[in-house]
């Protein structure tokens, strides 16, 4: 008996196309599902991300300013330490240049 193929099964050639035709749609509904939802969580990290970033520069200006004031305040307070280092200095020696005299005069 000569070979007759299989014609029989499942349609042959045309069987087979179909069969790759069905899986390359699923496949294609399946890649573009994915896709889909990888765009919805690329778009929303990107939101997230642009969001916090804001608020972190808005920190960072924040932060800066804070220092930078808190610097000018801290050379204002030294200098006003040094002023007043100055002036109890000098009271400290007028204070010693007057003890021996009221000393003196408590004595006699």
């Amino acid at each position: 008996k000569p070979y007759q193929g299989m014609g029989g099964e499942s349609g042959g050639v045309i069987g087979m196309l179909e069969v790759i035709q069905s899986d390359f749609a699923r496949l294609e509904t399946e890649t573009k599902a994915a896709e889909s939802q990888a765009q919805a969580v690329y778009d929303k990290f990107t939101e997230d991300s642009s969001v916090d970033k804001a608020a972190k520069q808005k920190d960072v200006e924040y932060k800066s300013n804070k220092k930078e004031s808190e610097s000018e305040e801290l050379l204002e307070k030294k200098a006003d330490l040094e002023s007043t280092q100055k002036e109890l200095d000098a009271a400290l020696r007028y204070y010693e240049k007057l003890k021996p005299s009221c000393v003196d005069a408590g004595v006699s």
